[in-house]
């Protein structure tokens, strides 16, 4: 019987973490792999907290799975840290290569590969679509998780068109629910402000406190992922990532079943002539 370690930057009950493993056991089935039957399946959920992305990563690496399927930064980084040897597969990661996860996204080498699902370039158009709902907002806060490589890179493009919107951005660094409430109270109380929440695992975790507070002092948000608004956030710009956890079935299997084999890291890419 194989063996699949699944580490989420979720909490157990959350809903898009039920809906993402429903998708990956979905997926399995199709390709002839049923829990319980011809693979065992070990679940491990953070809920964003480092320590305990640390300890899970830890158990599951003793658990000599034959691979880890890993949901984003939070959990890759504390799985290397734990094995160089078990094959990992991401499910969703901003940028592999510069977080040093892999080499390089045509032969990410060592034991690692995946799917990165937002490119920096990316990162522009939350503020664009920011301003055309809000335009008199110019002031905006990017809410961000210090601990993640990925998090300035996403500020830097973002920069790099503000002026061009007349907007100044102000970083807000959030580890947990009440450096949340902290920042977006204090941001409540100037005017013609906005908010942009990138992607990170803090975020993920107390999304529908972000979602409260921006409904309470009427604040428009622009968030990187479709979860928070069908949680009741107003507007979101990004993959549909239930797809690449779908997909992500295939790769495991191949994996497992080959721990020589290397695929490359797959990138999303938008829509040929899309109108964003």
């Amino acid at each position: 019987m194989r063996r699949i370690g699944v580490l989420l930057s979720f909490a157990v009950d959350d809903p898009e973490a039920l809906a993402r493993v429903a998708t990956f056991l979905q997926a399995l089935q199709q390709l002839g792999w049923t829990d319980g039957h011809n693979v065992r399946i070990d679940y491990r959920m953070t809920a964003g907290d480092a320590d305990r992305s640390r300890t899970y990563a830890a158990e599951l690496v003793a658990l000599a799975p034959d691979v880890i399927l890993a949901s984003g930064s939070s959990t890759v980084g504390p799985l290397l840290q734990a094995s160089r040897t078990v094959p990992i597969v991401f499910a969703s990661l901003v940028d592999p290569v510069g977080a040093g996860f892999v080499e390089s996204l045509a032969r990410p080498g060592r034991s690692v590969t995946g799917f990165t699902t937002i490119e920096y370039g990316l990162s522009g158009k939350w503020l664009e679509l920011l301003k055309q709902i809000s335009p008199r907002t110019t002031r905006v806060a990017v809410m961000r998780d210090p601990s993640l490589t990925s998090g300035p890179a996403m500020l830097a493009a973002i920069q790099a068109v503000a002026p061009s919107f007349e907007v100044e951005l102000k970083p807000v660094d959030v580890r947990d629910a009440a450096e949340i409430d902290r920042a977006i109270t204090a941001l409540a109380r100037g005017s013609n402000d906005g908010l942009i929440v990138v992607p990170n695992p803090t975020a993920y975790a107390h999304r529908q406190l972000i979602i409260t507070l921006a409904a309470k002092y009427r604040l428009p948000a622009v968030y990187s992922t479709r979860f928070f608004v069908t949680g009741g956030g107003l507007m979101s710009y990004g993959p549909i990532l239930l797809k690449s956890t779908n997909t992500v079935g295939r790769q495991v299997t191949s994996i497992a079943s080959s721990k020589a084999r290397n695929p490359p890291t797959c990138r999303c890419r938008l829509r040929p002539n899309s109108n964003w």
